[in-house]
């Protein structure tokens, strides 16, 4: 069974976190940082923001191939994983502002909801509900 939705999502995590990496990088060679984020407040909210999407993606991954394996998938399964993808995207470039921001409140938002949403699923489906 290939679980083409979840591939394609597993995919866009991939470019996402080397888009971080790079994002990261940029500031190391810049300010010459080695090491930790040497006290430069815009490299330690980079590195922040790739944390928080290294700490949510994979919840997202296994639910949506769990999800899939059921037959249960669909297109609104690929929306759903995509808003997420988009969310942390936003998220990552809100983190780049030092002051709340709307990049970074639906960054948060479209990632909460979407794991919620998908965990509520993954639930009735295993209670035979959906």
């Amino acid at each position: 069974m290939i679980l083409q939705t979840t591939l394609c999502l597993a995919a866009a995590a991939g470019v996402i976190t080397f888009w971080h990496i790079v994002r990261i990088a940029q500031i190391r060679m810049k300010e010459k940082v080695l090491f930790g984020d040497g006290g430069h407040d815009l490299l330690s909210r980079r590195m922040r923001a790739q944390l928080n999407f290294v700490e949510s993606t994979p919840f997202v991954l296994i639910l949506a191939g769990a999800i899939e394996m059921t037959g249960k998938g669909g297109p609104w399964l690929a929306i759903a994983g995509s808003l997420f993808m988009l969310g942390r995207v936003a998220h990552a470039f809100g983190m780049d502002i030092d002051r709340p921001n709307p990049l970074r409140i639906v960054g948060v938002l479209l990632t909460v909801l979407t794991l919620l949403g998908l965990a509520a699923v993954a639930v009735l489906i295993a209670l035979g509900r959906f």
